[in-house]
């Protein structure tokens, strides 16, 4: 980032600074604060002696740039918690005032802006991880996310939303990034087009997105973007924030949604110029002339490269890990950090040699399909947060291995601490969302069952909901789940398809 953009930004978090030591001192409240902060990627933590920051990452793109920002902010501050978050961002917690107002502003000298992190803001643009590197992909949607993004950070002053506007590309049918149901979506084509869907998203009162629009050329996305801005600004809740997400406005203008898009996108038309022009970035890099074979290691479509997956166990490297792996890279031609929706790392751009060195460095990560499971940051530092998803998470990882089932018996399942979706818990082959159970008059911590989700294109569909277990019993019901799969000699995807009924009567004594 040139220092002139980072110079404008930077006048911004002079109030930043200013109410956040307001905060500290005992002067504003916590819901004050939070209404705040959020628009600068940071919220106070539970209990109120420490705060998160978020760094947008457009794409989950980490660049040697960014990471070397990431290793050296570790060690300046001591940072002793980090989270990959499924929107593609990295999260440093357990900050104290005067860190997270100066890491803030460092963070803009390295092109990262935490500014609409949070709050009612568009939020960090996503993206299919391995776009551009991955076999068998429609296209690279990087560049256009790219010149979103930057279309939409330049709304952050201009604009006021009713809540926060997510919006994300997907490369494939796999459609991880859930360009279906998100805000707004672009769905790449065969054909290298786009469909686009708007005005879905996961929480409370899940819902598809509408299609609006087929076969949109790649230089037309912006005005597809300036229309979903006018027709969530025209028809977005204002008053009630509980209803203010672009999902409701499915229930404000039924059938007739698409036919009012229709006509914002006619208005952004006509009010201005904005279509993109796209130049190819090649990845010119050639392998060593050897290869290499692993679980956690993904052949590109360039010849000889290849990318290594590393998944943190909740999405929480151990800090030390990401100063590793800068050191690693940094000589490493063209190298460089992709973050997923699911919480896993790829590197991507490595030859046989450099894979295998990133692959003995991520050796702490998940080993199998049950240990790459999603959690958000979880109750014991959100302030909304219902349960510890973190914690149940490494209670589950931790029992897995005294069961003794094998890998694939049990999916990865994704957990939310409350029901924001943050663990995005609706779309996980079973998925867990806190909450709480009476057991004999008496609260007891809980969590909600899903079963069933999906994300892909062709098949998307929310989980249903089957019932509330206790925190206590999650994993006696796991344990039992997964060694009757096991017995069937099937993987639960298998398993499910001729089972279903089967599974509700395996958690019906657990609910």
């Amino acid at each position: 980032m040139v220092s002139t953009e980072a110079d404008k930004w930077k006048k911004d978090y002079e109030e930043f600074e200013k109410v956040t030591r307001q905060f500290y001192a005992g002067e504003i409240t916590v819901p004050q604060y939070k209404g705040f902060s959020g628009g600068f990627g940071s919220y106070a933590q539970r209990g109120g002696k420490a705060s998160m920051l978020r760094l947008r990452l457009p794409g989950g793109r980490v660049t040697k740039e960014k990471l070397k920002f990431v290793a050296e902010s570790i060690q300046k501050y001591q940072i002793d918690k980090v989270h990959f978050t499924t929107c593609q961002t990295i999260q440093f917690h357990n900050l104290s005032a005067d860190t997270v107002c100066a890491l803030a502003v460092e963070a803009l000298d390295c092109g990262i802006v935490t500014r609409g992190g949070g709050g009612d803001f568009p939020r960090n643009v996503m993206v299919s991880p391995l776009t551009g590197v991955e076999q068998g992909e429609y296209f690279d949607v990087t560049p256009y996310a790219e010149q979103v993004g930057e279309y939409l950070m330049g709304l952050i002053k201009s604009v006021k939303l009713p809540r926060k506007l997510k919006v994300c590309f997907s490369n494939s049918p796999a459609n991880v990034t859930h360009a279906t149901f998100r805000d707004l979506g672009f769905a790449a084509r065969s054909d290298g087009k786009f469909d686009v869907y708007c005005a879905g998203g996961l929480g409370n009162n899940p819902k598809m997105g509408v299609p609006v629009a087929q076969g949109v050329e790649g230089s037309k996305v912006l005005y597809y973007v300036k229309a979903m801005v006018k027709l969530f600004v025209t028809y977005g809740n204002y008053e009630v924030r509980a209803k203010a997400r672009t999902r409701y406005m499915q229930d404000v203008l039924g059938d007739k949604l698409a036919e009012e898009y229709q006509k914002k996108l006619e208005e952004a038309f006509g009010e201005e110029k904005l279509d993109i022009e796209i130049g190819k970035d090649e990845i010119k890099k050639q392998g060593d002339g050897s290869s290499i074979s692993s679980d956690r290691v993904i052949a590109q479509k360039q010849d000889g490269l290849y990318a290594v997956e590393y998944h943190p166990i909740g999405g929480c490297p151990a800090p030390q890990k990401l100063i590793e792996l800068y050191q690693a890279i940094q000589e490493m031609e063209q190298v460089e950090l992709r973050i997923a929706p699911d919480e896993t790392v790829y590197i991507i751009n490595c030859t046989s040699g450099e894979a295998q060195k990133l692959l003995d460095i991520t050796n702490d990560g998940a080993g199998n399909l049950f240990e790459s499971s999603v959690a958000c940051i979880g109750a014991s530092i959100c302030q909304v947060g219902a349960r510890d998803s973190q914690q149940l998470l490494a209670t589950l990882v931790k029992e897995w291995g005294e069961w003794g089932i094998p890998d694939g018996a049990l999916p990865q399942i994704h957990i939310s601490g409350c029901p924001s979706s943050c663990g995005t818990h609706q779309i996980g082959r079973i998925g867990f969302r806190g909450g709480m159970k009476k057991v004999d008059g008496k609260p007891e911590p809980a969590f909600l069952l899903y079963v069933n989700g999906r994300d892909e294109q062709e098949c998307a569909r929310f989980g249903e909901e089957i019932g509330v277990i206790t925190e206590a019993q999650i994993p006696q019901f796991l344990k039992k789940l997964g060694k009757v799969v096991a017995e069937s000699g099937m993987d639960f995807e298998t398993w499910y398809e001729e089972h279903s009924e089967d599974f509700k009567q395996i958690a019906e004594p657990y609910l």
